[in-house]
């Protein structure tokens, strides 16, 4: 066979290809019904509310910089195990540090557990060597969640979007952030940052883990650790592989030990949890199911059956609002009858996910004829936190967007807090991002507010949405 015929056929397998990663990556979650299960019946929704002050405190983490404090001093604290799974990380400063800190933890003989999603983890480039580092040490395990696969292209959007860390089986934070500069940035940070959000979580019942919510967060993360969604990046590592690694890890210990002296400030410090907690009724954990394909929207069920107890308000804050046929079919608004409906979202000036926003184009001014009050930020920078309020009471707080992608694609967690004083804590953070937002009025447009200026968007941003609006428009069951 000819050079010719070899690039011929090449072609017309390129071709091939592409359809078959066109229907059955795309066109076929248009078609496919998730199943549907007994969980509505096992998993009424009175079960959130605690009669009483539960053993489970919390402690809302919303400041940037503060954020990655956080996270060093869970790590530094932890004595014997760790388990963390993150949705992408971003090399960075922080990440460095984050991993810097992993390693330490482990190097004094701590067993860490460290998941990543399989396409978006991002140990590639600078980070590759991170696989071959952590894979050659005897406390660290590294797993990727759903690794691709090219010839199953619908298992490319079953993806890991979890955010969270269990400390000792008796602390963890949960909530949106991932791994990366732009999330734990200072005020001077020249990028775009983004404001999310986490809550640490206490047991204060040493000796009684199985009344925790933490309990219920660590069989999660053990159901997806052992599941065969979940593969070891490596498994036996070549010599160069094996140098590369450790000259990483060296990399990893001299990188911490030059951070530790530059900027002592980041370490070492000393977080009562016990004093800066609040307490709790009852603190619950919801997560989708870990399948393939459309999944039973488990997460979305509790939004939904949460909305209709209801009386006098829910407050919900995402960075992506796109309320799909598919998740309509699940709101009756004859069941959902609170006095008030308040949204707050990214505008177009904010958002950094154009997907998302063109999707989000498409319901906005049926989300404003719903009655509810829709609030798009301005910035600084954007928002990505992922919060829902109801009654000031309970609040359902994690990883997931008020989208049909955390509906029925991603595997996702909330914490279900039901505590008037939690809840009124994160009301005064989000009115600091509610004053920086302009109301979208009757006529769709931004009512007028003297306090707050529309942020300028370029002719280039507005001209891509377009397009991605009608490019998106027959598969925003994708976004």
């Amino acid at each position: 066979m000819n050079l010719k015929h070899i690039m011929k056929a090449a072609k017309y397998a390129l071709k091939f290809y592409i359809i078959y990663v066109i229907i059955f990556g795309v066109i076929i979650f248009g078609f496919h019904k998730p199943k549907i299960s007994n969980y509505l019946d096992t998993h009424p929704v009175d079960r959130f509310w605690g009669e009483r002050i539960s053993q489970d405190r919390v402690a809302l983490v919303e400041e940037r910089y503060y954020s990655g404090l956080v996270r060093i001093n869970i790590i530094e604290n932890t004595q014997k195990t760790l388990d963390i799974a993150y949705h992408t990380i971003h090399d960075g400063v922080s990440t460095d540090i984050f991993l810097s800190s992993i390693l330490d933890a482990a190097d004094r003989g701590v067993k860490v557990r460290f998941m990543l999603d399989g396409l978006f983890h991002n140990l590639r480039g600078d980070l590759k060597d991170v696989i071959y580092a952590f894979s050659n040490h005897p406390n660290i395990e590294l797993k990727f969640y759903e690794p691709f696969n090219m010839f199953k292209p619908w298992s490319w959007n079953n993806r890991l979007h979890d955010k969270f860390i269990i400390a000792d089986s008796q602390l963890a934070i949960i909530g949106g952030r991932n791994i990366g500069d732009k999330y734990f940035a200072k005020d001077e940070y020249n990028g775009a940052a983004v404001n999310d959000r986490d809550v640490v979580i206490i047991n204060t019942e040493v000796n009684d883990l199985y009344d925790s919510v933490i309990y219920q967060i660590e069989n999660y993360f053990n159901s997806i650790w052992n599941h065969h969604f979940s593969e070891y990046p490596i498994t036996k590592l070549t010599k160069r592989e094996q140098r590369k690694g450790q000259q990483k890890l060296e990399y990893l210990r001299d990188n911490l030990e030059s951070i530790r002296k530059s900027n002592p400030e980041i370490f070492n410090n000393s977080i009562d949890w016990l004093e800066v907690s609040l307490p709790t009724n009852k603190v619950t954990l919801v997560h989708n199911p870990i399948e393939r394909l459309n999944k039973e929207p488990w997460c979305w069920y509790e939004i939904i059956n949460l909305a209709e107890t209801a009386e006098e308000s829910i407050f919900i804050q995402s960075p992506y609002t796109i309320p799909t046929r598919d998740m309509r079919k699940y709101l009756d608004p004859d069941k959902i009858n609170p006095d008030e409906v308040n949204i707050l979202t990214n505008s177009l000036s904010a958002s950094p996910n154009l997907f998302a926003f063109s999707g989000y184009m498409k319901y906005r001014d049926r989300i404003v004829d719903s009655g509810a009050k829709v609030y798009e930020f301005q910035g600084p920078g954007s928002i990505h936190a992922k919060s829902y309020i109801y009654d000031d009471r309970i609040t359902a707080l994690g990883s997931f967007n008020f989208d049909s992608r955390s509906a029925y694609l991603s595997t996702e967690t909330m914490v279900i807090i039901d505590s008037e004083d939690f809840a009124k804590d994160l009301k005064k953070e989000i009115e600091k991002y509610t004053s920086n937002s302009l109301e979208v009025g009757e006529d769709y447009s931004y009512d007028p507010d003297p306090l707050v200026d529309e942020e300028d968007v370029s002719l280039a941003k507005s001209f891509i949405v377009k397009i991605l609006s009608i490019i998106n428009y027959p598969i925003d069951y994708m976004l």
